[in-house]
């Protein structure tokens, strides 16, 4: 199911055939993507176990507007996306952001709560000065390719491969995946290299989950520990996977622990 918020920001919904939870989900998606990345396997998923599932595209992202002048929006804007897309639903929703989603929904815990917390890959509260540097030491030309796309630039199928995947998938599958990427925020990118780097409450949020992947090329364990610990939360490392888990084959070994600790809550 498609819907547009009262600004036009696209959001993609599952709903359960039966009665669903009372708590609904939001999913916010990484830099360069969109809510289609969670279309795929997840919202369904979700969905078939009984929640309400729904999955925001941020400004100048997948099919809301901005692309134009996306170099100007703040991460900042992104939170106040993601306000507007709570404001949609009706009960305050769980937040599952994933790599700069992950960032976006800390930030909007400064000053607003939520009934739980899963964060994916999740750039640190710290920022990505840690990752980018191990990145750069690692593998220096993805930083180059993925500079690149920032920049509004093209990477080629290999370079998205290396950066989001570590299992192999099916040539036309990433074909398809890699159209539908595209540049990001420049600002939004130096806010989450430390112009804007959120301090969430904890109370806000007294149910968090910190899930990390062990093959994350972007999103290094070190950083995922980095923030469990700043949640006072130990984290789960899915190993086997890479940090588009939720577009991975093995996709189940991301949502069905996080399914599984939504069950143990009783929202």
């Amino acid at each position: 199911m498609n819907a547009r918020s009262p600004l036009g920001l696209e959001l993609l919904s599952a709903l359960p055939q039966g009665k669903a939870h009372a708590t609904p989900l939001l999913f916010v998606h990484g830099a360069h993507a969109g809510a289609w990345c969670w279309q795929e396997h997840f919202l369904p998923f979700f969905a078939e176990h009984g929640w309400a599932a729904h999955a925001l595209s941020l400004s100048g992202h997948g099919a809301s507007p901005g692309r134009e002048y996306l170099d100007a929006l703040s991460i900042d804007d992104y939170v106040r996306d993601l306000r507007e897309a709570i404001a949609t639903l009706p009960a305050p929703p769980v937040l599952i952001g994933h790599s700069m989603g992950g960032f976006v929904v800390q930030k909007l815990l400064e000053k607003q709560a939520a009934p739980a917390l899963v964060l994916m890959c999740a750039v640190p509260p710290g920022g990505m000065w840690t990752s980018a540097l191990g990145l750069a030491i690692r593998r220096p030309g993805l930083v180059f390719g993925l500079n690149r796309l920032a920049g509004g630039g093209q990477i080629g199928v290999h370079e998205l491969v290396e950066a989001m995947f570590h299992q192999p998938l099916p040539p036309d599958l990433l074909e398809r995946y890699f159209r539908r990427m595209h540049g990001e925020s420049q600002r939004a990118i130096w806010d989450m290299l430390g112009f804007a780097l959120p301090h969430p409450r904890r109370e806000h949020c007294k149910h968090v989950m910190v899930m990390g992947a062990a093959e994350d090329a972007l999103i290094a364990t070190a950083g995922v520990r980095q923030t469990a610990s700043s949640w006072g939360v130990e984290p789960l490392i899915v190993p086997g996977i890479g940090h588009g888990m939720m577009l991975e084959p093995g996709w189940r070994a991301a949502a069905e622990p996080i399914l599984h600790w939504l069950d143990s809550l009783a929202l």
